[in-house]
């Protein structure tokens, strides 16, 4: 058992869970530690999409309440079908376009530039839709995710596929997009955690059946390190998000995407940290 390996593949777990639903994109940490760490050949990249899986444990034990009492319902109340359809409907644009760009964009924006400049632009765009919401509050017309129509819940969908970009962040997207068209930041929240539970399964499902080849039974006990990391980390980082977001705005991220995405830049300009294999 190669020690080493599963050392990385912890701190690599602690990584995705601490940073796939703050709005500071998970797969931009992952693709920026596994360069530090020299864990960024092909197999690496089949590991980062599985352990989302980890994450995404973690938010349906923390609303589990809320999917149970969901499940329950659809067969016979209507705002439950409607909740269930709306997750659908949003979910829908990321299976399209991860179909028909996702291997272009694995092959040419998986790079440390193009996550660091990601994150400096999404930054602007965090700072820009907190001043919008403090400066104009009642344009949150939509106060749960209960209230939320079909035409929302596509209009987020289709911000979601922002997120391919590494760096752009998923939940970063889907909660300040959601903010944008009418959520609460609450709602927001709420709805990117739902959302990413077909969004990253159906991700990480879909990467191991396709790169099955790369793996081996050896590599079941870093895939389990990492899944078991990446869940203890998540459970622990909603819980915190959930209190956070009740009386703060999400700008702190956004002075962390830029400062973080300059230092990237800095660093690599001048040679002085090797962010690329």
């Amino acid at each position: 058992m190669d020690i080493a390996l599963l050392i990385k593949a912890a701190i690599m777990g602690v990584v995705e869970g601490l940073t796939e639903f703050l709005p500071i994109s998970s797969t931009g940490h992952l693709i920026l530690a596994g360069a530090l760490l020299g864990f960024d050949d092909e197999r690496a990249k089949v590991f980062d999409l599985a352990i989302q899986t980890g994450a995404i444990f973690a938010v349906i034990l923390v609303y589990w309440q809320k999917l149970r009492a969901t499940v329950l319902a659809l067969p016979t109340e209507r705002q439950a079908q409607r909740f269930a359809l709306n997750v659908l409907i949003a979910f829908v644009p990321a299976v399209v376009m991860g179909l028909l760009l996702g291997k272009a964009i694995k092959a040419h924006l998986f790079t440390p530039v193009v996550v660091a400049s990601s994150f400096i632009v999404g930054g602007f765009i965090i700072l820009w839709a907190e001043a919008r919401h403090e400066k104009r509050p009642e344009l949150a017309r939509v106060d749960s995710v209960d209230d939320m129509s079909p035409l929302d819940a596509l209009k987020i969908g289709l911000v979601q596929c922002l997120a391919m970009v590494p760096g752009t962040s998923r939940s970063g997207a889907t909660i300040i997009g959601g903010m944008l068209l009418g959520l609460s930041r609450r709602a927001s929240t709420d709805f990117s955690f739902y959302l990413a539970i077909p969004t990253l399964i159906g991700a990480g499902a879909y990467s191991l059946y396709k790169d099955r080849a790369l793996l081996s039974v050896a590599d079941v006990p870093m895939f389990a390190v990492g899944l078991l990391f990446a869940f203890l980390s998540a459970w622990l980082c909603i819980r915190w998000l959930l209190r956070y977001v009740a009386a703060h705005s999400f700008e702190p991220f956004a002075w962390y995407r830029i400062v973080f995405g300059l230092v990237v830049l800095v660093t690599a300009h001048f040679g002085w940290v090797s962010w690329a294999a």
